[in-house]
């Protein structure tokens, strides 16, 4: 049995959602994999949502790390303004946290989802769940997309399946195989915003939180930091300095060099004061107990064998060159990253349809006319902070408006 719609949305998450209530005049049907919508929104933000940063929008391209300027037309027209906008009018109010962060007041990502599914019901779509699609054509100006259940055909199709990024919530790439055998090419997918693992056994580190600290990682020559806040894992390092600074090295081969400024509001030399001033004061103490103003308890034994000192050494014997070796190493601690995380466990996915191929302002297809294209399956991603969701939104928006400017 054929349907038939003037619209068809594969994915039901937020670039699906969002498109779908802006789509007007139109019978509009969405096809979801999953049993109900926003899925992976419900894990956002530690399932509170971090829906969009509270910037202008050229504050908030500057946060785009892949394709910006692709970004420019859909983010002015449908800014973190409009979604905080967007959700007020279905009865979610916002707050705005620390780095301009956007949660709903509830804390309850659930209520996010409640209202862009508000939003898209208020025109009319109608929504197929557990429908999981298996393949989309295109002939004689129409779509015909075959789901495991049933078959439809469309006018105009929109893929907004997300990318590979925690699969577990449905997202698992298949956006980019109907892309692919509709002529579109597939920028290499990554895993971005991610934990990364460590050559060096840090699992006795494991659980401890920096904070405060300047990050830096050096890959085929190219140098990028980030300030603020990171931790240890088992396997080696996580945080939000980490997962920013994968969005920037995902696309490099391991192994990369990470340091750890352990103290960045300190030069060299006023480090070295301060050091000296903890000696005084520690001075029939061995090294290893000498630390505790300086540095957390846990990771003093780590600074201390990259320095190349002995731990019980007494501190009233330390050369002038030993304490210059651990004034460095506390400004530089390395560790050699092996791999990132993986797609299980990344907030997005880097890559995807190829923007040569898509219209900036429309998002439609350049290849293949009444195609559109939203959300993470596209090749454009961002920092933490609630940017990617609102690429979503934002390319949601511009697709939509597309179709309701477009020829029925």
């Amino acid at each position: 049995m054929l349907n038939r719609f003037d619209v068809i949305i594969i994915g039901a998450g937020a670039a699906g959602l969002a498109a779908a209530g802006f789509i007007k005049n139109r019978s509009v049907c969405v096809l979801e994999r999953n049993e109900k919508s926003g899925k992976k929104l419900y894990i956002t933000g530690k399932g509170r949502c971090n829906v969009t940063n509270d910037c202008l929008p050229a504050d908030f391209l500057g946060s785009v790390v892949t394709n910006p300027k692709f970004l420019y037309s859909s983010v002015y027209g449908f800014t973190p303004a409009d979604t905080k906008e967007l959700l007020r009018a279905h009865g979610v109010e916002t707050k705005t946290e620390r780095g301009n962060r956007v949660f709903p007041v509830s804390d309850k990502a659930s209520d996010v989802i409640k209202a862009l599914y508000a939003h898209a019901q208020s025109s009319g779509t109608r929504f197929v769940f557990n429908e999981r699609v298996k393949s989309v054509k295109h002939d004689d100006g129409k779509f015909t997309v075959t789901a495991q259940n049933e078959q439809y055909v469309c006018d105009k199709l929109l893929i907004a399946s997300g990318g590979k990024s925690y699969p577990a919530t449905g997202s698992t790439g298949d956006g980019y195989a109907f892309a692919k055998s509709l002529g579109h090419n597939i920028v290499s997918t990554r895993p971005s915003l991610v934990d990364m693992n460590t050559e060096q056994n840090v699992s006795s580190l494991a659980g401890l939180t920096l904070k405060n600290v300047c990050v830096k990682i050096e890959a085929d020559g190219a140098k990028y930091s980030q300030f603020g806040e990171m931790l240890f894992t088992h396997s080696g390092v996580s945080g939000p300095t980490i997962l920013r600074l994968s969005a920037y090295v995902n696309r490099y081969s391991p192994p990369l060099k990470l340091y750890i400024d352990l103290k960045p509001a300190l030069d060299e030399n006023t480090l070295d004061k301060r050091v000296t001033e903890d000696f005084a004061a520690n001075a029939n103490k061995q090294l290893k107990n000498s630390l505790d103003a300086l540095l957390p308890k846990a990771i003093i034994d780590t600074v201390l064998a990259q320095s190349g000192l002995q731990t019980d050494k007494k501190v009233n014997i330390i050369t002038v060159r030993e304490r210059a070796q651990l004034v460095h190493t506390l400004k530089n601690l390395r560790f050699d990253i092996t791999s990132l995380g993986s797609f299980e466990n990344a907030v997005v996915t880097a890559g995807g349809v190829d923007v040569k191929e898509i219209h900036p302002k429309t998002m439609e297809s350049k290849l293949v006319k009444n195609l559109y294209f939203a959300g993470e399956v596209i090749d454009a991603d961002a920092l933490t902070g609630g940017y990617n969701i609102q690429i979503a939104l934002s390319t949601g928006y511009a697709a939509a408006k597309a179709i309701n400017e477009g020829e029925r």
